[in-house]
């Protein structure tokens, strides 16, 4: 199959969506990217399915933009452990887990709450053995359902997840063991590239990706190429946030936005979808960390602030119709 022919295969592939109206705007919610796109008028609220490339044929729009009262998406880290002990980590290592009914419970509520979209991050999520319930919860609940890992444990798990998760997002930052396991262990590479075959294998919607460091920027184009090699669908570059345990490193490996902008613009064409995720993207994106509390990241994205418990629904709510905390 040419490069060509696969892009255009990707592109055909049907993948579950949320819609749902904000701010009396028609909104899809795309699990793969975690992208916010704008429909032409209010639309009901559930689950439905589109080809990639009609999604990517949907304006993009900052969910801050909507004025809405609810975040379109969550981020929920139920779990603090990891096997990995990555130098970049945006997690905090303090806080607290908790057990496994006030995971359902949470789980419940974010199923309740209206949000149309939930990525499951970490530490690693595929650690926690009742992934897959928690996941059913969210999808009965009418919500896109994604997973951010480190794929090292995607071997294992990948048959059981393709019957319950929309999308897969698999963290490489660099194309080769030699680069990626600079970050994130000995190892880990080879693992996590057995384990984006595996979700590809199993039909899961898959994307790479990468957080974008001074370290990391030479190595796009081949990361890039991976991608493609490996039948994903797409590759997202995360702007690095001076987060958690990860900003001891700020100063030497934060790029500017203007920057990061230059170095993903010339990627293009690829052979992959290719995005970057700036720090305005993550402004105000809300958090729901693994003692049950809703945090939200500072406007300026230099750090992340505790706001309240989840108790309910109202918990998620934004105080100002711009979308701030």
């Amino acid at each position: 199959m040419t490069t060509t022919s696969a892009t255009t295969a990707r592109g055909s592939v049907r993948r579950t969506v949320a819609t749902g109206t904000r701010g009396g705007i028609g909104v899809v919610y795309d699990p793969l990217t975690g992208q916010t796109h704008r429909l032409d008028q209010p639309v009901l609220a559930g689950r439905t399915a589109l080809t990639s490339q009609g999604i990517a044929d949907l304006p993009e729009l900052h969910p801050g933009e909507l004025g809405d009262w609810m975040p379109v998406s969550v981020c929920w880290s139920p779990i603090v452990r990891c096997n990995l002990s990555c130098l970049h980590c945006l997690d905090d290592k303090t806080v607290p887990e908790l057990g496994r009914g006030p995971r359902t419970e949470v789980a419940a509520t974010l199923a309740s709450s209206g949000v149309l979209g939930v990525d499951i991050s970490g530490g690693e999520p595929l650690l926690i053995r009742e992934l897959g319930a928690l996941l059913d919860v969210l999808v009965d609940g009418g919500c896109a359902v994604s997973v951010t890992t480190n794929g090292t444990q995607l071997v294992s798990r990948a048959k059981a997840l393709a019957s319950r998760v929309d999308a897969i997002r698999v963290s490489l930052d660099g194309p080769d063991a030699e680069r990626h396991d600079r970050w994130r262990g000995g190892g880990s590479f080879t693992k996590a590239v057995s384990g984006i075959r595996a979700a590809v294998a199993h039909g899961i919607p898959t994307q790479i990706q990468t957080v974008l460091m001074r370290s990391t920027a030479p190595h796009l184009p081949a990361v890039v190429e991976l991608a493609d090699r490996l039948g994903v669908h797409g590759v997202t570059f995360l702007q690095y946030l001076p987060i958690g345990e990860g900003a001891a490193l700020a100063d030497a490996e934060q790029l500017p936005d203007d920057e990061a902008h230059d170095l993903v613009t010339g990627l293009h064409p690829a052979p992959v979808a290719v995005r970057l995720r700036t720090h305005a993207d993550a402004a105000g994106f809300t958090v729901v960390r693994a003692d049950g509390q809703v945090w939200r990241n500072t406007h300026d994205t230099t750090a992340i602030s505790p706001l309240r418990p989840l108790t309910g629904p109202a918990s998620l709510v934004l105080t100002g119709r711009d979308g701030s905390a």
